[in-house]
């Protein structure tokens, strides 16, 4: 395991574009910095890496610029105050006046009229949007491409999956083209693309950061969340994030402590509980599950309890693909024919799937999920987090689709070498993949922590141990060039 020296990593961008987020924002909360200064460092290295990357597909850049000097600090009492802090938006969120896609054909053209409530509420605590990152058609799978703007390649090297289907977000952050990004995550669309690109993302607790769509509000799989280079920096954006928000009916209060708060009490005297495969359902590839034990090994002896156990967990994989057939049937219900036309072929596999399901189908998820629910939380009542890999394998050629052989295994689903995230969408339990050094072939690897019910402050404060175990965060780095 090796972590590199973030002063020596290859990085030729805008010096600005090296520092953390929090460490900007208190530079534009002192006056030492101006927020046009960011937004200039930040446009100018998104057109220098988007060539290899593809990673920030639509800029605004006079809307920032605009939002810039109408900068309202009337929240600037809030731990989240961004302060002017240029920021990305995932391409399935709606930004008013900007270009969102979903990565779909048919709606190529759609320029929104009105925000996403978080998007709103980011903008309003200081964040400064610079654009959309890219995504698979409507968020479905764990490769970003589409047919609107084409493949987001992984900066560490560009031959490879950045992951998905937030990988517009995690490969711009890995290459420095902002400090903070957000994404949405259902299958592991936040965990596995910052697993891939060496940064941190963290799937909260559904109601935490808003909902995952306004027309399907009650559906708590989906969630979306904050993506950053490190864990301190994820928590400021959480903490931007958190509130309240009537026009999603799973919406609850932000916490009276700030998520930063909690980072900054980080102690490595954790209790660990680790599965290598979720009991046998998910596979590994043994160069990642060697990488992670190393790591649970440094973990012990900066004083962590570590303890290779998982609670039963019935029926854990048809239970999400229930779920997520669901989620699938109820967006296609009101869809115009004139988009869905559009599928590629997994979406519209899913989609088919969900709206074969039945009552029995429906109603053995619900039960199943809360018995899982219900065991997670008696083995809370010894272990502080469960362990796991994010993802059971290191990032394959972008060209594949998804990945077909993991572990020795042979794998027939597109989803399936997805496994190690089911558990979190399934049981509603915050989740966040931190990264922990350089693996193989000198690629990131990232561990899953999985927190208890809400539990994102002393989940953060975990990620935050582990980071500094081993040393890190990783800084931004310049591309890796490896296919034109």
């Amino acid at each position: 395991m090796t972590m590199p020296d973030s002063q020596h990593t290859p990085f030729t961008g805008p010096e600005l574009c090296r520092l953390e987020a929090h460490e900007v924002v208190t530079l534009l909360k002192k006056g030492e910095v101006s927020s046009r200064e960011l937004l200039d460092a930040a446009f100018e290295r998104i057109e220098a890496v988007r060539p290899s990357i593809n990673a920030t597909t639509v800029t605004c850049k006079e809307r920032a610029y605009e939002a810039v000097d109408n900068l309202d600090d009337s929240e600037n009492d809030n731990p989240g105050w961004l302060a002017g802090l240029p920021i990305g938006i995932k391409d399935l969120t709606p930004v008013a006046g900007v270009r969102t896609t979903f990565g779909t054909k048919g709606l190529a053209d759609l320029v929104p009229k009105e925000s996403d409530p978080l998007v709103e509420r980011l903008e309003a605590r200081g964040g400064i949007v610079v654009g959309k990152t890219n995504t698979p058609e409507f968020g479905a799978g764990g490769n970003t491409f589409n047919d609107v703007f084409g493949p987001t390649r992984n900066p560490w090297d560009t031959k490879l999956n950045a992951g998905g289907s937030s990988g517009g977000a995690a490969a711009s952050l890995a290459a420095g083209e902002t400090w903070l990004s957000h994404g949405s995550d259902h299958g592991g669309s936040l965990r596995t693309p910052a697993a891939f690109c060496g940064i941190v993302g963290l799937r909260p607790s559904p109601g935490r950061a808003g909902g995952a769509s306004k027309d399907a509000g009650y559906f708590i799989e989906g969630v979306q969340g904050p993506m950053a280079r490190s864990v301190r920096d994820c928590a400021l954006f959480l903490d931007a994030m958190a509130g309240y928000e009537p026009r999603f009916p799973i919406s609850f209060y932000a916490p009276e402590t700030s998520f930063q708060s909690a980072v900054l009490r980080a102690d490595g005297k954790l209790r660990i509980a680790f599965t290598s495969d979720l009991n046998g359902m998910s596979p590994v590839d043994m160069e990642v599950e060697e990488h992670l034990r190393a790591v649970l090994r440094l973990l012990e002896k900066n004083g962590a309890t570590v303890e290779e156990t998982c609670p039963e967990l019935p029926d854990l994989e048809r239970t999400y693909h229930t779920l997520r057939g669901m989620m699938w049937a109820t967006m296609a219900r009101r869809l115009d024919p004139k988009i869905r036309q559009h599928f590629k072929p997994t979406l519209a596999q899913n989609t088919q799937m969900g709206e074969a399901l039945t009552m029995a189908d429906v109603c053995d998820a619900n039960l199943n999920r809360s018995t899982i629910y219900n065991n997670m939380v008696d083995l809370f009542g010894t272990f502080d987090v469960l362990a796991l890999p994010t993802v059971g394998c290191m990032p394959h050629p972008q060209s594949e689709e998804w990945v077909r052989e993991v572990g020795g295994q042979t794998l027939n689903f597109y989803m399936d070498w997805l496994r190690f995230a089911f558990l979190s969408t399934v049981t509603g339990l915050p989740a966040i993949s931190v990264p922990v050094g350089l693996g193989p072939r000198g690629l990131p690897v990232g561990l899953q922590l999985i927190g208890k019910p809400r539990g994102e402050a002393g989940l953060l404060a975990a990620a935050r141990a582990v980071e500094m175990a081993v040393g890190g965060p990783l800084g931004p780095i310049d591309p890796n060039v490896t296919h034109c």
